[in-house]
């Protein structure tokens, strides 16, 4: 199957920080700040959302590898944002760029990978 992609396509996601997107929130520390699963999460919806218009019906992305680094905290009540952009594609396989940033900085950057799946065989198995 032939898939519409192109190297380069990129993605953009903000959220405002809520108690639930935090550290505290998750359990993965104690204090109420942007959380680096949270972070990790729009930066992996950014990636999906953006490549889901060149896909067939039928077909989606799931996650398999990320390779992030999480360099400043981001209190509740700011804006977050993340940029994506695809930058390998090997057959099935596609690899992202992604850079987290607030109001004031880049909160954090990395590699991101997804796989084509076909929808419903892989519900199946």
């Amino acid at each position: 199957m032939e898939f519409n992609l192109k190297i380069g396509i990129q993605g953009y996601q903000e959220q405002i920080v809520s108690f639930e997107d935090t550290a505290a929130k998750y359990g993965s520390g104690l204090v109420e700040v942007f959380a680096t699963p949270a972070m990790i999460a729009l930066m992996e919806n950014t990636c999906y959302k953006s490549v889901m218009e060149f896909l067939p019906q039928g077909f989606g992305t799931v996650g398999t590898k990320v390779d992030i680094v999480h360099t400043k905290a981001t209190p509740v009540g700011k804006k977050v944002f993340c940029k994506s952009e695809l930058i390998e594609i090997d057959r099935r396989r596609l690899v992202f760029s992604v850079k987290a940033f607030d109001e004031e900085a880049e909160i954090g950057s990395g590699k991101h990978e997804r796989f084509i799946i076909n929808l419903e065989k892989f519900m199946d198995k």
